[in-house]
């Protein structure tokens, strides 16, 4: 039985290319709106959230899987009332995630496939997140973090975002399967950029469950890994790494990146690990990666690199999550270069990729 191989991403510049004419079009878009109207359109995005929230949660896009069904169906399915689900299908369809046809039956778009469970790349774990009334309360302290400098988090839990996680099982299962679930598609469309043929030893500092070292691995057969991040986390990744065909090759560490990193290897990966942090605790993560560095050695950082000035990104609207959230931010390619000469080393150069994410190169200085 012949397995078909997954469809391959479409290259960055073409990707490039296509966030430019949506930006182009949408402008053209608003122009011939009244302004006012587009303003309450933007506001109106945070209903919209929540309207993806409950699909996901109730696993509306899943009881549609199979094909179109009454609102009436549905609501049976999720076990939710049928008025109620119906205006909130309706709301969904008028966005583009359904689409509601003549027989009052209500089916998936493209987009809408996305929301389900099962579907590759699957958003449903992440809106989990984004809708949560925790997470709702997060960033309805937006103005306490503008004002301040001070995380929504720290204003409303009295802790930091990972402390609070430690403190919220329930929550963090939910943040960790968003992290997962985003952390797949990054994966899947940057990696296979990156040549890893002549490096060795791959440290992946903060490296989770090992998601990033077991794709590295993979397409690299002659290379070794070392997974290190904090002892709660990587007590989950040696089933991940089995199943991945890599665990003779691998092994696994536990620490604090602020205290040190495994040394000798001549290539460091971190992938989101940076941009959780300000410059200064940025910096001694750094610094220490350079500490432990092999001659030779390359640093390898995975992130969302914001462009310079203020075009349509997605890192834009990341980057106050993170001042919300975590305390750190998202920075353009040359304030990665001024944080990487300050913590040792010197940009290379930064690949795009088809998806969000960005490969950053550097080496020692």
């Amino acid at each position: 039985m012949t397995v078909p191989s997954k469809p391959k991403a479409p290259p960055a510049w073409l990707i490039d290319g296509i966030g430019r004419v949506r930006s182009v079009l949408t402008d053209a878009s608003r122009a011939a709106v009244p302004p006012n109207i587009v303003l309450l359109e933007m506001a109106q995005g945070a209903w919209l959230t929540q309207a993806l929230y409950i699909a996901a949660e109730l696993g509306i896009a899943d009881a549609l899987r199979d094909g179109p069904r009454t609102a009436d169906d549905v609501a049976q399915l999720v076990d939710a009332k049928p008025d109620a689900t119906y205006r909130v299908m309706r709301a969904l369809a008028a966005n583009g995630v359904l689409t509601l046809r003549r027989d009052g039956r209500f089916a998936l778009t493209r987009v809408g496939q996305a929301l389900r469970s099962d579907h590759e790349g699957s958003m449903a774990p992440m809106i989990k997140l984004v809708g949560r009334a925790e997470h709702w309360e997060h960033w309805s302290r937006l103005m306490h973090s503008v004002r301040t400098g001070q995380t929504a988090v720290e204003a409303l839990r009295g802790m930091s975002a990972w402390d609070y996680l430690e403190s919220n099982p329930e929550y963090a299962a939910v943040f960790n399967d968003a992290m997962t679930g985003v952390s797949a598609v990054a994966i899947e469309t940057a990696v296979p950029l990156y040549d890893f043929a002549d490096r060795k030893l791959v440290v992946d500092v903060g490296g989770g469950h090992g998601a990033l070292l077991a794709k590295i691995l993979t397409q690299t057969p002659t290379a070794r890994g070392v997974l290190f991040d904090l002892p709660t986390v990587v007590e989950g990744a040696r089933p991940i790494l089995a199943a991945a065909g890599v665990a003779d090759r691998c092994t696994v560490e536990d620490g604090s990146f602020f205290d040190s990193v495994p040394d000798g290897a001549d290539a460091y990966v971190m992938k989101t690990v940076i941009h959780d942090w300000d410059d200064e605790e940025a910096v001694a993560i750094l610094r220490n990666v350079r500490t432990a560095i092999a001659d030779g050695g390359k640093l390898l950082l995975f992130e969302m690199v914001l462009p310079e000035g203020a075009p349509p990104h997605p890192g834009m609207l990341l980057d106050l999550e993170m001042l919300v959230h975590a305390g750190g931010r998202e920075r353009t390619a040359r304030e990665y270069a001024d944080l990487l000469a300050r913590g040792g080393f010197r940009l290379k150069r930064v690949i795009a990729t088809p998806g969000p994410m960005s490969i950053v190169e550097a080496l020692p200085a």
